[in-house]
């Protein structure tokens, strides 16, 4: 073989090794509408150590044009929130604030679940004035009741295997587990007013908002018949639990009269149950309890808000956070 031949033949095995290679990085990418391959960007929060605790002067304000909002979350770039005023559901650009209609007739939504289908999304949404749990799918299609029948529904969280999910009932003093259908079962009595609530892969979390005693409880998931424990207790009007991005349990509570964002890691807490000296506090606002909505972005951008009060407030936690791509196996 020539020099030539066989500099052509090392040429071609050294491209074809490369487009090898880049088929098999963009594995686990996706594919958009023009057939261009994008890959998932994701964030890493390796360390999830403040600077200090963020007050008033910190936050900004997201204009988003809702008068009265109450329950909201955040959803690939944007924030969707329940406005108690013309009982319409609204988009709002987690950036500049854009606001559009999503759909009408979600009347009182404290809370919110978006789950991912094949098609989109469709957006879960307890109706604590209708005693409803609402269904809404990003066609925006008229909103389903699913079940007209738990007094006073207040939070929701969906279980791993996203055919089911668990509410509680504020009036009740329940939680209960609900299939996609509606068909409803008692999972665990005797709380205090539960609010929020909110899931992992095998931990269930849950605010009495109405003891400082059990402020925040959690149980097993695979447990049939639930043992309620204590995580963290000293803590006045409980309302909302999220796991962030960061994997920190993020809750908003009372300080007197003003509202307050803590957190603890749920891990160590679940050992032995941590007290209110063990909360880190992460916002101290002058905005009055009870603090409704809290959200967070994948960039841990909190988002929250008074209830019923327009403004939509916004601090991000971590500043710049870089974005990182799934690494590729190029074996």
């Amino acid at each position: 073989m020539s020099r030539i031949s066989a500099a052509i033949v090392f040429s071609f095995l050294v491209i074809l090794s490369l487009n090898l290679s880049v088929v098999h990085a963009q594995d686990d990418d996706t594919e958009n509408e023009l057939g261009i391959v994008e890959q998932e960007e994701t964030f890493e929060f390796e360390d999830t150590t403040l600077e200090r605790t963020f007050n008033q002067d910190d936050l900004g304000v997201l204009v988003g044009n809702v008068q009265r909002p109450n329950g909201i979350t955040w959803f690939d770039g944007n924030l969707y929130t329940a406005c108690n005023g013309d009982w319409t559901l609204y988009q709002i650009d987690d950036t500049t604030g854009a606001t559009q209609t999503f759909i009408f007739g979600v009347q009182d939504t404290h809370s919110m679940e978006i789950l991912p289908t094949e098609d989109g999304f469709d957006i879960w949404a307890p109706d604590f004035s209708k005693n409803e749990i609402t269904r809404v799918d990003q066609d925006r299609s008229a909103p389903e009741a699913i079940t007209d029948e738990i007094d006073g529904p207040w939070g929701i969280t969906f279980l791993p295997d996203q055919e089911s999910f668990l509410v509680t009932s504020l009036r009740q003093n329940q939680i209960l587990k609900l299939d996609l259908e509606g068909e409803i079962a008692p999972l665990v009595d005797g709380l205090r007013s539960p609010a929020g609530i909110a899931s992992d892969e095998a931990y269930i979390y849950v605010a009495n908002n109405g003891s400082a005693r059990r402020a925040i409880e959690w149980f097993d998931i695979s447990e049939e018949e639930p043992e309620l424990q204590s995580l963290v207790s000293g803590l006045q009007n409980v309302s909302n639990v999220v796991l962030a991005p960061d994997e920190l349990l993020y809750f908003t509570y009372a300080l007197g009269t003003r509202g307050v964002v803590g957190r603890v890691d749920p891990e160590a807490c679940r050992d032995e149950g941590c007290s209110n000296e063990d909360v880190e506090i992460v916002l101290f606002t002058e905005l009055p309890a009870p603090l409704a909505g809290l959200a967070f972005s994948d960039d841990m951008r909190l988002f929250v808000h008074t209830i019923y009060r327009p403004e939509i407030y916004w601090v991000s936690l971590y500043g710049d956070v870089s974005e990182t791509s799934p690494e590729s196996d190029s074996d």
